[in-house]
This record gives C-alpha cells, sequence and structure tokens, in this order.
C-alpha cells in the first residue's frame, strides 16, 4: 500500500475511519503513522469524518444506500464539519490520500467525503 501512495505523489494520509484500528496488519493507527513516516508520508486522523456504528452496520450488510443516509446525516454534526473544514486545509497543502476500511470505492464513504472536498475546492478525484 505504502509504494503505491508513493507512486500516486501522495503527501498526507488521511485517515477518516472512525475508528483507526485494525486487525489487518500494519493499518492500526500507531503501526500505520510509523510506517508512512519512514516512507516520507505525514498521517492525520479525522475520527470525526468515520462512519458512525450504524452506518458501519449497515456498510458491512451490504445496504450501501442506508449506510450513505446515515453518513449524509452524521455530516451535519459539529464535529464531521469541523473535521471536513480540516481536511480541506490540509489537501490544500499537500497530495492527500483518504483511507478507510472499504476496498470498493463506490460502496465507501471516503468517496463522500472526497466528493465534499471537491466540491470546495476542485481538486481532483483519483481512486488509487
Amino acid at each position: 500500500m505504502i509504494q503505491r501512495l508513493k507512486d500516486g505523489g501522495v503527501e498526507l494520509l488521511i485517515d477518516v475511519r472512525a475508528v483507526a484500528a485494525s486487525r489487518r496488519a500494519g493499518f492500526s493507527k500507531t503501526m500505520l503513522s510509523g510506517s508512512l513516516a519512514e516512507a516520507g508520508i505525514d498521517y492525520r486522523h479525522l475520527r470525526g469524518l468515520g462512519t458512525p456504528k450504524d452506518g458501519r452496520i449497515a456498510a458491512r450488510a451490504g445496504r450501501h444506500a442506508e449506510m450513505q443516509a446515515i453518513f449524509n446525516r452524521h455530516m451535519l454534526e459539529p464535529e464531521a464539519l469541523g473535521d471536513l473544514e480540516t481536511a480541506i486545509s490540509l489537501t490544500g497543502l499537500k497530495r492527500a490520500c483518504l483511507l478507510c476500511f472499504e476496498q470498493d470505492s463506490a460502496h465507501c464513504h471516503r468517496t463522500l467525503v472526497a466528493e465534499r472536498i471537491n466540491a470546495r475546492t476542485g481538486a481532483r478525484i483519483v481512486h488509487l
């Protein structure tokens, strides 16, 4: 994964998981941020841009429209709005990549976050 980020010119990885822990080796917050730092890539966890628990449950069950509706409601909350502003600021400074658990960007909330950033900044969305 890190080589893919480097090949894509990524300078900053923005972790948009509500819970930055994983059973997958290397994907927990501490291990991931350390590995990225060694590769010269900055790391920032914006928990407010993560999917709420009920949205994660819907996503795991394959109910993607429900997950998106839950996430869209979540994005009206102050923490989510604040973290979106932070993400917008950060993406203006460095070439950034959004990270979440879901592999398929069509079914992941990170696409919804990327679209919000794009609407405000015009930043190009590229799925790595």
